[in-house]
């Protein structure tokens, strides 16, 4: 049973106080509570709901405040409603105790559904993972393209509307997009960063043969690859040529570490004026340097 709610987040003064008759002339949505065992995630929802502590937060919000935001459904054919944005709002309503959430019920298409979901999420959630903005992408960009907008009326391509909206570069949609092709163990150490994107990108390249058989290399040599490592596994398996024995054979390389070093601003100060800027100090300290390597040189 749908109950009416007053909790109107996005209301201003004069819509709290209108009849239903004026709120549906004036063509707003109306707000109404929804049972939450009647409500179900979003089909390939591809942002996590983690019980951490935002989530925590979150719920101690929704204990004392309520929902500040209602969520977005959608009815399902076979009952009950689809959440298109609003699953971590759920989540934090089981945990604060509450039966029902507040919520705007749309009829959506697929298309306007994933538009709804990406859209609100990419502009609500404070930190994504890797796996989540690059589901979201794709998602998005399907999505448009799907119903035929692949360009607007000013001619963009949909990519560039995408772009825009995210503040992402064309290049770097579509890198976030191929680690969508990643497989799950791959992807998953992408998000909990023990291997970096742009080697993740070259990767997204092999086949899912070669990087399942990647990860079992990478488990027995305790090593995962470097950028370099990353584009000649590529280039080997554009090549047809990549095997578990040359996974291994390029994943036990030594990595040469760069080196630091570091001195100390405090130490250095007392063999130069005051008046010497760090970039002055640097000229000279370098200068001394390549008079002691030429030295080296003609000594050996």
């Amino acid at each position: 049973m749908l109950k009416p709610t007053t909790a109107l987040a996005f209301a201003s003064y004069d819509e709290i106080f209108m009849t239903e008759a004026a709120r549906e002339d004036a063509n707003l949505e109306r707000i109404v509570e929804i049972p939450l065992d009647e409500l179900f995630t979003f089909e390939d929802h591809p942002f996590q709901v983690r019980d951490d502590d935002a989530m925590r937060r979150l719920a101690e919000s929704v204990e004392k405040h309520g929902v500040r935001y209602p969520a977005i459904v959608r009815p399902r054919p076979e009952g009950g409603y689809e959440i298109v944005a609003g699953h971590r709002r759920k989540r934090a309503c089981e945990i604060a105790g509450r039966s029902t959430i507040p919520a705007i019920i749309r009829d959506l298409d697929d298309d306007d559904a994933v538009l709804t979901m990406v859209d609100t999420n990419l502009e609500q959630r404070e930190s994504l993972l890797f796996s989540e903005k690059a589901w979201a992408y794709r998602m998005k960009l399907e999505a448009l393209n799907h119903r035929g907008v692949r360009t607007d009326e000013t001619g963009r391509l949909s990519v560039d509307i995408v772009a825009e909206q995210t503040g992402e570069s064309k290049n770097q949609i579509f890198r976030y997009i191929r680690l969508t092709e990643l497989v799950p163990g791959l992807l998953d150490m992408v998000d909990s960063k023990k291997i970096a994107f742009n080697p993740a990108v070259e990767l997204s390249h092999l086949t899912r043969k070669e990087q399942a058989e990647l990860l079992d290399a990478m488990a027995k040599c305790e090593a995962t690859p470097s950028l370099s490592q990353a584009q000649r596994m590529k280039k080997h398996s554009q090549a047809g040529e990549l095997t578990r024995q040359m996974l291994e054979s390029i994943l036990s390389e030594s990595k040469k570490e760069p080196v630091k070093v570091t001195l100390a601003g405090t130490s250095l100060k007392q063999y130069f004026p005051p008046t010497y800027t760090p970039k002055q100090m640097e000229s000279v300290i370098m200068g001394l340097l390549e008079s002691w390597h030429k030295k080296q040189a003609a000594i050996n």
